[in-house]
């Protein structure tokens, strides 16, 4: 069975595509980066993803441009559910590139971390693939936090420390 897998970064895709091989699944990656602010973050991001994937022989899908004005025009006035939108437009991103690449499943590295809202992110997931055809693949990765850590600071990656938008940015370092 063949699942892609929308990943965020590099660090919160290792436990998933380690569980998912286990499950036998054959996993693709998905970057998309139109919500990760600044720019540099985004590189940043992608890069240690590309080199993590190579070494790997992990396949990934990037996504074309950066188009974070459309990120930010939709989630303006409404920051308080900037998640809600975000998740949508990744996971909807994720579920048409899987129909269109005639995967079986799609998921989300987003369902690694601690900090994410699981029964939503869930909830969306279901929802986007019944209306584009393709069902979405819940689990629930946090069972490897700590080892995806260890694993990520071993091999020496780059570790973001917020969630990708200029609000969570705000969020982490704004005191």
């Amino acid at each position: 069975m063949k699942i892609l897998l929308h990943t965020c970064c590099a660090p919160c895709a290792i436990v998933p595509i380690a569980l998912l091989q286990q499950a036998e699944f054959e996993v693709m990656g998905y970057f998309y980066s139109h919500n990760i602010h600044p720019y540099t973050e985004c590189l940043k991001r992608r890069e240690t993803l590309e080199t993590y994937a190579d070494s790997m022989g992990l396949r990934v899908i990037y996504s074309e441009g950066y188009d974070m004005e459309n990120f930010l025009r939709n989630v303006a006035f409404r920051e308080k559910d900037r998640c809600t939108y975000c998740y949508h437009d990744r996971l909807r991103s994720t579920a048409l590139m899987a129909k269109r690449g005639k995967f079986d499943y799609f998921t989300s590295s987003l369902l690694y971390s601690k900090f994410q809202k699981h029964a939503e992110i869930k909830s969306i997931g279901e929802s986007v693939g019944k209306a584009i055809g393709i069902p979405f693949y819940y689990q629930d990765f946090r069972s490897g936090w700590k080892e995806g850590i260890e694993t990520s600071r071993q091999l020496k990656m780059y570790r973001q420390s917020y969630c990708g938008c200029i609000y969570s940015e705000k969020e982490r370092y704004y005191k």
